[in-house]
């Protein structure tokens, strides 16, 4: 099942929970609030009597998590290519739910904050229940669904900071979507396509297949930590192939659209704009 958070084109402020079938979406049965709130909800909610075309609708980020943890360097070759080394456990920092944003929005900066914004595709586990203290047995039984990320990187800020609150915290650096893929959909995380494009350009084009750290035990390093919740997400990490890593460096320029995509999952698109002309 493939699950979105829409709107009407005739009415974009509100919106709606829906199941992504085919060229049309369903709105669900039950009227939830948010994304969230269905997750909490448990079990797969059901189609309900409203029915509009892909056409008449937006896509929405699927959902506004409550909190993004994140896994750095979880690919070696992505380690190697920016010259760090490989870690010896999961490297872990978080994503503001500010940078959230859903498909066709826009991803903007000003360059008096950062001059090298990069690109990072990513795999984002969708935690379905409660998890504390969870082990590697039982992990999978957590996970609520699937979706994409785009790590939005300023590496200016990283280098330059001694965490990463700012280089990964920009508004609009976290595109997501373009739905959730429900668990039982994909038979194994650990065997998916990633790939970045930039203006149609292939960046990276890797496989989950190479992380280091999988994802029962990412899930469980996690709760042993701090309680995962309904509607939290982990980003599994980037492949190699971003910009930075590149010779030379190459990085979001004003007017490029970025696409990043997982397969069985799905793809998204998203314009660059550099703000400071609007000041």
């Amino acid at each position: 099942m493939k699950l979105v958070t829409f709107a009407l084109k005739n009415n974009p402020a509100l919106t709606y929970t829906g199941i992504w079938d085919g060229d049309q979406v369903i709105k669900t049965a039950a009227d939830y609030p948010n994304m969230v709130s269905l997750i909490e909800a448990g079990g797969m909610p059901s189609a309900g009597d409203e029915r509009f075309s892909v056409e008449d609708v937006i896509l929405k980020a699927p959902l506004l998590p409550r909190k993004i943890v994140c896994v750095g360097r979880n690919y070696v070759a992505h380690a190697k290519e920016l010259g760090n080394v490989v870690p010896d456990s999961p490297l872990l920092f978080v994503k503001l739910t500010t940078t959230v944003i859903g498909i066709g929005d826009t991803i903007t900066w000003r360059t008096a904050v950062t001059e090298k914004v990069d690109w990072e595709v990513e795999l984002a586990v969708v935690i379905g229940k409660p998890a504390r203290y969870v082990s590697e047995d039982e992990a999978m039984e957590y996970i609520f669904g699937y979706t994409v990320a785009n790590d939005v990187s300023a590496r200016d800020l990283q280098d330059q900071d001694k965490q990463w609150i700012r280089a990964k915290g920009l508004d609009t650096f976290c595109p997501l979507g373009p739905s959730i893929v429900t668990r039982d959909e994909i038979a194994d995380p650990h065997a998916l396509s990633l790939k970045t494009t930039v203006n149609g350009e292939v960046m990276q084009n890797s496989n989950t297949s190479l992380m280091m750290y999988r994802i029962p035990f990412l899930i469980s390093y996690c709760s042993q930590a701090f309680t995962l919740q309904p509607g939290d997400l982990i980003l599994t990490g980037t492949p190699g192939g971003v910009g930075k890593g590149m010779t030379p460096p190459r990085f979001l320029k004003d007017g490029d659209t970025v696409t990043v995509s997982v397969s069985d999952v799905g793809e998204i698109s998203n314009p660059c704009q550099i703000e400071d002309a609007n000041l």
